[in-house]
């Protein structure tokens, strides 16, 4: 403060020498990285080229065993070739024979009635016996390793073994059994209307065991304590079942499911070996069409019309699964 001539009066304020700022100190937006370029050399260098290695005789193995395969059928499917002549050229003419075909109606309907059947007996026996083992205290292991036992015996043997136990006679096995309760002899085999459903009761018996151990592997991982509360609420056991059980197998169950129905589509063994597509072709189903097409001559089959109705099945099978996963992908991950 200062007084001049009687005033008072503030001192002058002494302003701030401005701070100069070093341009090379200044922050500057900082720039993306930039990512280097990945060559064959630095590829080779991380480790690319073993893994690439580790992995050529697998790749190999898919090439000449799967992939392979799959091609030359596509390329066989357009061609007219019994492996001995040299191939011709017909373009679509194989999928016209096949269509045009009188005996293709039959074994499409003949491959549904199959796979209907397989799975409205195939598909909750398994489930039904999976939970049945589930609530057994005692003999668990025994009755899991009697399940899964025709699993293990060959398939062709099976057929065989019951093929005998189908004998039309009364010296059956089955229709000795029928004529204890009075009922039968029953032709089994031999007639048009019990030819597919003997079919199907044996494919039944040999894969269900399969299944039947998925469900249990499956039932070990459903919490206790929803069935204790659904009892607490006065659920018997069937309603435990649909409930508790089933929504919580409800991704296996999808799953088992697709398999099923993919794999009744590709039936062959039990009428190739029961009833040879008969009687009067009430058991042709695709698969068989397909090998009389290739191995039905003697002097050489038609390959292209095999491969071409293979071809067929391939895509119809493809597009019915890609259309069941779609459908289902909200329940399974509900």
């Amino acid at each position: 403060m200062s007084t001049s001539g009687g005033r008072v009066g503030l001192a002058p304020s002494v302003a701030a020498p401005a701070t100069r700022l070093d341009p090379r100190r200044v922050a500057r937006p900082s720039r993306p990285a930039t990512r280097r370029r990945r060559t064959p050399l630095t590829w080779a260098r991380g480790g690319g080229l073993a893994a690439l290695l580790f992995l050529l005789p697998t790749l190999l193995v898919f090439g000449a065993f799967s992939w392979y395969p799959i091609v030359r059928t596509v390329i066989m499917a357009f061609q007219h070739t019994n492996l001995v002549q040299p191939a011709r050229w017909v373009g679509w003419d194989n999928f016209r024979t096949v269509w045009d075909d009188p005996l293709f109606a039959v074994a499409v309907k003949n491959t549904l009635y199959f796979a209907g059947l397989a799975l409205l007996f195939g598909y909750p026996i398994p489930l039904a016996a999976a939970v049945i083992m589930s609530e057994r205290r005692r003999g668990g292991g025994l009755f899991s390793v009697l399940a899964y036992l025709p699993v293990v015996i060959p398939p062709v043997v099976a057929v065989l073994l019951w093929k005998t136990f189908y004998d039309a006679g009364s010296t059956g096995v089955f229709n000795t059994v029928a004529g204890w309760a009075g009922l039968g002899p029953y032709p089994w085999l031999q007639s048009p209307n019990w030819a597919m459903p003997s079919l199907v009761l044996e494919s039944t018996w040999a894969n269900a065991g399969a299944t039947v151990i998925i469900y249990l592997a499956a039932l070990r991982g459903v919490n206790r304590d929803l069935y204790e509360a659904a009892g607490l609420d006065g659920a018997g056991v069937w309603r435990k079942v649909w409930h508790v059980t089933v929504p919580q197998l409800r991704g296996v169950l999808l799953v088992t499911m697709i398999l099923q129905i993919i794999g009744t589509a590709q039936v062959f063994l039990e009428p190739y070996l029961f009833t040879s597509g008969g009687p009067d072709n009430s058991t042709v189903t695709v698969l068989l069409m397909i090998y009389d097409y290739a191995f039905g001559n003697s002097l050489g089959g038609d390959y292209g019309a095999a491969t071409a109705l293979s071809l067929m099945l391939a895509g119809v099978l493809a597009v019915f699964s890609a259309g069941y996963l779609r459908l289902t992908r909200s329940w399974s991950d509900a």
